[in-house]
Parts: C-alpha cells; structure tokens; sequence
C-alpha cells in the first residue's frame, strides 16, 4: 500500500490526477508514478502535501525505496507481460557492472588472489637453488660447446702424436743446443727501445736483434760448421749405415715386420756416435789434424749449456727413449 492510499484522498487525487478505473492497488501505483512525473506541478498543492512529506520520509530509508522499486516492478510485469520482455535484455545489460561489482564485493578471497598473483612475491631458498643450478648448468654447457668449437682437443691430441716419437725428441734437445749456440755465434745488437707507459707503469724497454751481417764473416761460419758438423753430419752418417732396426728379425708373433726399416737413421746409433764424437772434440780438444779451429771448439764448448757434459746427456736421454720405443714395438 503506497503512502498515498494511506492519506484518505483517493477520490480527490483521483479527479485531481484525471485517473479512474483502476483497483485499489494498482490505483496506489499509478498515482506514484503520475505524481512523481509532474512533481513540479503539484508540489505547491496544500492537497498533496501530506503525500509528498510521507513520500519524501519514505525515500530516505534505502530498504523500503529498494521494496517499493521490486513492488513496482511487480505490478508493471503484471500488466505489461509484453512491454517488459522486450525492456528486459536492456536491462541486465544495464545492471551486468553493478552484479560484477557487487560479485566483487561480495567474495574478497577472489580479489585478494588476483591482486597477489599480480605481485612479485621473493623467491623461496628452494628457488633460489633451483635457478642457480639451472644458470650453472647452461653456463657449463655453453662453456663445453665452444671447448668443442674451438678445435683445442683435436689440436692438443695432433701436437701429442707428433711430439710423442723419438724423431721428435732427437729434434727438440737438437734445438736447445742450437739456441746456445746461437747467441754465441749470432749475438743480439741494440735496434730500438720501447718508451714507457705511464698508464701501465712500465719502463723503457730496450730491443736486440741478432747482428745478421755476422753472417758474413767466419766468426759465425767456422763454429756453426763444426756444430753441424759434429752434432748432425757424423751421427746421421753412422746412424744410417749402422740401422740395427733395419738388419732385426722379424717378430714371432703379431703383426708381420715391415720390408723397410723403421728409421733412415738409427735413433740409437746416432745418440751413440753423437756422444763419442762430443766427448772427443770437445772434452778433449781433438782437432783432427787441424781439420776444427780450435777457436771454434772453445767458444761451442762454453756457448753449449753444460758444455760438453750436456752435450753427453742429451744424448743419453734420446738413447734411453729410443731404447723404450724399440720394446714397445715389439
């Protein structure tokens, strides 16, 4: 029953308001609606004074303005079945934001959720550990892939097979008795000086390079002869008609021995001759008739590292290692 039922003036109202034919009920209603609409119209009315105090009061209360809002509703979907499906979509439509946010609302727990899943949390220890096993693993693998890339084991594994023969280590003590005789028979000079750096804190740095016009001279030909001469002429020449590996019989067992010899020169004989005639020249001044200056002889005996005693163990080391490669080959 609205408040204006309630007032007594239903017939007044009625002929003021030019409404009549309706039931008692949905009369209420319709004044409502007709007054609400012109309300400018019959505010200054002292006749519907009394309606607009009581209607004024009952706006204040949100509860009974939102049941007379569903009474209205009622009624109206009562009379006009038609008109309110076809309002209806535009309705919900219209009244879809306010259920969400009322959904919103009414369940904090999903808002909270969605709000943390936004927000960057710290990292467990457990993460913490899993993400610095998974940077070490990737570091690792990165690492293997350019070790592998680079070709370093292919190289390392080609310098061990060519450095790994007698041949090779005949060479390499060749070599350290040629590095001595060297800066002795081709002694640096003086070419320039490197300035110092200030910013890296270094001195002047003086640069030598071996004097190549003593090239033209017999201070450096007479005892770079007799060094070829002694250390690599002689031994090869009875190394290579003294190859025991060329005259040995053949295994019993395993692979066939080759038909050619396993060395043109006898690693071994040529160690042995290499330490007799350097025991002889050098230890002993032997001259061989005035055939080596013996100038010569004593600037290679004091230029050689040891003289002629490092001579003698070069060679007993390149006789010992060719000793060891002839079993193994056995």
């Amino acid at each position: 029953m609205t408040p204006l039922c309630d007032q007594g003036n239903t017939l007044a109202l009625t002929r003021i308001c030019s409404i009549d034919g309706y039931k008692k009920d949905d009369l209420g209603v319709a004044l409502d609606n007709y007054l609400t609409e012109n309300s400018t119209r019959f505010l200054a009315n002292p006749e519907l004074a009394g309606y607009f105090n009581s209607r004024s009061k009952a706006q204040g209360s949100p509860i009974k303005r939102e049941v007379n809002r569903e009474d209205a509703l009622k009624v109206v979907r009562r009379r006009t079945s038609k008109a309110v499906e076809e309002v209806t979509p535009e309705s919900d439509d219209a009244s879809s934001p306010q259920a969400t946010s009322t959904a919103l609302v009414e369940t904090p727990g999903r808002a909270l959720s969605e709000v943390a899943s936004r927000i960057a949390l710290p990292a467990t220890p457990a993460d913490v550990a899993l993400a610095v096993d998974r940077s070490t693993s990737i570091v690792r693998q990165r690492v293997s892939s350019l070790y592998e890339e680079s070709g370093i084991t292919e190289v390392s594994h080609a310098t061990r097979d060519t450095l790994s023969t007698v041949t090779s280590i005949l060479f390499c003590v060749a070599g350290w008795e040629l590095w001595n005789v060297r800066r002795e028979i081709l002694s640096n000079v003086y070419a320039f000086t490197i300035p110092a750096i200030s910013t890296l804190g270094t001195s002047d740095y003086p640069v030598y390079v071996p004097d190549m016009f003593l090239l033209l001279t017999s201070s450096f030909w007479s005892p770079a002869l007799t060094w070829i001469l002694t250390s690599v002429i002689i031994p090869s020449f009875a190394g290579y008609f003294f190859n025991l590996s060329a005259t040995s019989p053949p295994p019993s067992r395993g692979r066939p021995r080759p038909s050619h010899a396993d060395y043109v020169v006898d690693p071994l004989t040529f160690s042995i001759v290499k330490a007799l005639v350097s025991f002889v020249v050098y230890g002993q001044g032997v001259n061989f008739g005035g055939f080596l200056n013996d100038l010569s002889i004593m600037r290679l005996e004091n230029a050689i590292y040891g003289g002629y005693k490092g001579i003698l163990t070069g060679t007993a080391v390149t006789a010992v290692v060719s000793i060891y490669d002839a079993v193994l080959r056995k």
